[in-house]
């Protein structure tokens, strides 16, 4: 395999085997696995999934539900406050699938009901911490509206309470995954008992990639929806959630430029790569991604690893020390590990694996 520009690599077998990893681990833990496919985006890896027995997933537009539906998936839910200015998409999908769609607010429920031809799934989006989107887990009056304005309407289904504990990537151990994950849990679980006197059958469905990964009590929970986990990347490896030999993709860089008096290489890999997400080692080097070490035909990382320490849009600058820059010439391809692989999927709009064989995405 010849690579002559930036090249999203993909170990298929790591990808495979965390699938099956976490699959498994639902299986014996009770639960429904509905796996966040924003990641991936593509139909042959959704195909990956469907093998070890996955029969929905989640997605975060109506853009994507289309092309996944297109693949023969029908019980999608689109994990993002619902945009009712997409009337079209959102009509086409309910007269083919299931779909689930969440909401926050009286005034989103009652303008999705109006422009509903058929039935739909509603989650309510809960905030357990992020702060990001959502009706504060204790805000139990908001919350009871929401309820009653979905229960007044012939074609919304109310599902259940939807939370992401998005600030479980804020952690920087497995211990500081748990005490997210079990606030979190403690938090939605709350309020599910405070609501079931009038709503016994309430749904709760959680989701990220780290609280997924570490922690084994779902008591309360009945569905799951982490995405990274297929790929995983440096940010979940700094924080705890993954051994580096789980990290599935890696980005082929072309070494274009060495300049040994200021310790540096330059790859051709900038921020239209990679994007510009960055994280911190544990002595507060920043950097936006870390080279890899081989490790058979795949890669590995280390505690010498070298950081990307800074991109411009088609530039990246390795901080390298005197023995790696003995090692690299002009011409060379170093692999770089990704801070977040699903921007970088995103950004470079298919893989490559380890047999040469390319995957498209949408």
């Amino acid at each position: 395999m010849k690579i002559t520009k930036p090249t999203l690599l993909l170990d298929a077998d790591r990808c495979r085997n965390n699938i099956a990893r976490m699959s498994a681990k639902t299986r014996q833990l009770g639960l429904t696995l509905r796996p966040h496919f924003k990641t991936h985006q593509s139909h042959e890896i959704g195909r990956w999934f469907r093998a070890e027995g996955v029969d929905r997933i989640t997605v975060s537009s109506l853009t994507m539900a289309e092309y996944f539906a297109t693949d023969g998936w029908d019980d999608i839910t689109v994990a993002f406050p619902v945009n009712v200015l997409e009337e079209a998409p959102i009509n086409r999908l309910a007269e083919q699938i299931r779909l689930n769609l969440l909401v926050e607010s009286v005034d989103s429920v009652r303008d999705l009901d109006s422009l509903l031809h058929n039935p739909v799934g509603i989650w309510i989006k809960i905030d357990v911490g992020y702060h990001r989107t959502g009706i504060d887990s204790e805000d139990t009056d908001q919350i009871s509206r929401v309820i009653a304005a979905i229960e007044s309407s012939s074609s919304l289904c109310l599902e259940g309470l939807l939370t992401h504990a998005g600030h479980s990537y804020d952690a920087r151990s497995a211990t500081e995954i748990l005490r997210v994950h079990e606030d979190s849990i403690a938090r939605i679980t709350r309020l599910r008992r405070h609501l079931a006197e009038r709503h016994s059958d309430l749904l709760v469905s959680v989701g990220d990639t780290p609280t997924c990964s570490v922690a084994e009590d779902f008591t309360g929970v009945d569905e799951i929806r982490p995405g990274n986990y297929v790929f995983y990347d440096v940010s979940q490896w700094h924080i705890g959630s993954c051994s580096p030999d789980q990290i599935a993709v890696a980005m082929a860089c072309p070494v274009v430029a060495i300049h040994p008096e200021r310790n540096e290489i330059v790859l051709y890999g900038g921020g239209v790569h990679f994007s510009k997400d960055r994280a911190t080692l544990d002595d507060n080097t920043v950097h936006f991604g870390l080279v890899a070490e081989p490790r058979g035909s795949s890669w590995t990382l280390s505690s010498h690893s070298a950081p990307v320490r800074s991109l411009s849009q088609e530039h990246g600058v390795v901080q390298a020390d005197s023995s790696f820059l003995s090692q690299v010439v002009v011409g060379d391809i170093v692999k770089v590990l990704p801070v977040h692989s699903c921007m970088t999927a995103n950004l470079m709009g298919a893989y490559t694996t380890l047999e040469g064989e390319v995957i498209s995405r949408l």
